[in-house]
C-alpha cells in the first residue's frame, strides 16, 4: 500500500468529522423548523446512522490483520509469562529435591512440581496455539 499510517489516519479522520457535521446540519435544520417533519428528521437520523456504519466497517476492515497478528504475539507473551513460572518453580524444585531418588518427597517439592508440570502444558499449548492461527 501506498500510503502511510498518518495519512489514512487523518483521512478517516476528516471524513468522520465532516459525516458528523453534515448529519449535525441537517438534524439542527430538521428541529428548528416550527413543526418539523418528523420523515426529515428520521431521514437525518437513517443518513447519520449509515455514515457511522460506513466509517466503522471501514475501519474495522483496516484493523483485521491488526487483530489477527495481535492475538498471535498476545499468545507469545502469555506462553513466555508461563514458561517464566516453569523456571521458577523448577529451580525451587531442584533446589528442594530430596537427596535419595526413593523419597521422602516433602510437600513443597510436590506442590513444584504439580505447578511446573501445570504451567508447562499452559506455556507449550499457547505457543502451539500461536503456530496454528
Amino acid at each position: 500500500m501506498g500510503m502511510k499510517p498518518q495519512t489514512i489516519g487523518r483521512v478517516l479522520g476528516i471524513g468522520l468529522r465532516v459525516a458528523g457535521k453534515i448529519a449535525g446540519q441537517s438534524l439542527a435544520a430538521a428541529a428548528h423548523k416550527p413543526a418539523a417533519n418528523q420523515a426529515d428528521v428520521r431521514a437525518a437520523g437513517q443518513t447519520a446512522g449509515r455514515a457511522t456504519k460506513g466509517v466503522s466497517r471501514g475501519v474495522g476492515g483496516f484493523l483485521r490483520p491488526f487483530r489477527r497478528v495481535g492475538g498471535i504475539v498476545w499468545l507469545e507473551v502469555t506462553g513466555s509469562f508461563f514458561l517464566l513460572f516453569v523456571l521458577v518453580a523448577g529451580l525451587y524444585m531442584w533446589n528442594n529435591r530430596p537427596i535419595h531418588l526413593n523419597g521422602p518427597y516433602d510437600k513443597n517439592f510436590l506442590a513444584a512440581a504439580v505447578i511446573v508440570v501445570v504451567f508447562f502444558y499452559l506455556g507449550v499449548s499457547s505457543f502451539w496455539r500461536a503456530r496454528r492461527r
